[in-house]
């Protein structure tokens, strides 16, 4: 009877060391370590890729967001959002989170619509939404073909999150927001172009304009 006693005392004590050990190593030291590395090396990254304005964060190069106008009635929950069309807008999504003033946004959700191409929800959508950017960014001196519209302003992207367009549908939202602004079509033009990064090593993705950065870089254009 000792016997059995004192071995399964032992295995016990065992165990609880090999917890105790395990706990150490994995739950405290490894995490420490990681941790550590990811701020030593990539500190933007391992803390979200924080975009700031003003000395505050913004939002993350990484997730986008919208610009609407402010809710007629804020607790009317089936309101249709009404984008503020001064800003540069994103690619539609019911994904992003809303964010009018660009301080601080909520996310709602992640993800496509799920319909296939032949879908004629989905088809109707996206003659609705082509027509919209047409109607929407045409100015008293600029005219928006509905050939002029790309694939990324009228058809969100498989996460719902993407924080960049193409330089093309940035490009057709120039007049616009010069308009809207009270800037020249150069500026913006000009704008556009700081704000478009190439192929990633030159070969990998496409060009593309991340929407909450030309967002930003606008709003201290119009300060000046």
């Amino acid at each position: 009877m000792n016997n059995s006693f004192t071995n399964a005392a032992r295995l016990i004590w065992a165990g609880l060391r090999a917890l105790l050990v395990l706990t150490l190593v994995c739950g405290v030291i490894y995490p420490l370590v990681v941790t550590g590395v990811a701020q030593g090396l990539f500190s933007d990254k391992a803390n979200g890729s924080e975009v700031k304005a003003d000395g505050k964060v913004v939002g993350s190069s990484l997730i986008g967001q919208t610009y609407n106008l402010p809710k007629q009635n804020p607790d009317d929950a089936e309101e249709a959002p009404v984008p503020d069309l001064k800003w540069f807008q994103p690619r539609p999504s019911n994904g992003l989170g809303s964010n009018s003033v660009n301080t601080q946004y909520a996310l709602i959700v992640s993800g496509a619509t799920n319909r296939s191409g032949d879908n004629p929800e989905l088809i109707q959508w996206v003659k609705d939404a082509k027509a919209t950017v047409v109607k929407d960014n045409s100015t008293a001196t600029y005219t928006v073909k509905p050939s002029d519209v790309p694939a990324d302003a009228v058809t969100s992207s498989g996460s719902g999150l993407d924080p960049d367009i193409s330089p093309q549908y940035a490009k057709l939202q120039i007049h616009r927001v010069a308009e809207k602004n009270h800037l020249t079509v150069a500026q913006v033009d000009k704008l556009v172009n700081e704000h478009t990064d190439s192929r990633t090593l030159g070969f990998i993705g496409e060009p593309r304009v991340n929407v909450l950065e030309l967002n930003i870089a606008l709003k201290e254009l119009t300060k000046g």
